[in-house]
């Protein structure tokens, strides 16, 4: 049985391990310790099992930015329109047992609850959107960073709120080194 719950201080080491054995190298832990230092974690929940932690999902606020060089979305704010999902991890022992899917859905419920309204992720094509998410480039929406467009997508976290955003997205500097 996996329990989904908030991040507790006492959880970092195991998010560290999580993260680096997940993705095979630190970074994108290291990632989230920044975050974490600077005060920009949106959300970050972990995945137990048997008291042992075995995923971790984070969000974190972003910034889009329209053609005119309009501010859409505040990046600091703690109730952020706009929020990235990442990292993700689950460890390799347990994957594909539908941990991440469960994270997803859990941080997705509790966004919506929180009053956020989209979300953006920088993903694997076929997993991401059985959530809903669909290409970012469909709403006029792209990143600082060019990929490909199957890889960088939008969910509207409210009806509507996708409606009238266009622009670039830019995460917290932290992600720039990963």
């Amino acid at each position: 049985m996996i329990n989904i719950r908030r991040e507790l201080p006492e959880d970092k080491e195991a998010i560290w391990q999580v993260n680096e054995a997940a993705f095979g190298r630190p970074a994108e832990a290291a990632l989230v310790d920044a975050l974490r230092r600077r005060g920009v974690v949106t959300l970050s929940l972990v995945a137990e099992r048997a008291g042992e932690v075995v995923g971790h999902i984070l969000f974190s606020p972003v910034t889009i930015t329209n053609e005119a060089g309009g501010v859409v979305t505040p990046a600091l704010s703690a109730t952020a329109v706009a929020v990235a999902l990442g990292p993700m991890a689950v460890s390799p022992t347990c994957q594909r047992e539908g941990i991440g899917s469960q994270l997803v859905q859990t941080g997705i419920a509790m966004l919506r609850q929180a009053g956020h309204k989209i979300l953006i992720v920088l993903g694997h094509p076929e997993f991401y959107p059985r959530f809903g998410f669909a290409p970012a480039s469909r709403f006029g929406i792209r990143w600082e960073i060019e990929v490909p467009d199957e890889v960088f997508m939008a969910l509207a976290l409210q009806p509507g709120a996708l409606a009238g955003v266009t622009g670039i997205v830019q995460y917290q500097p932290e992600f720039l080194g990963v």
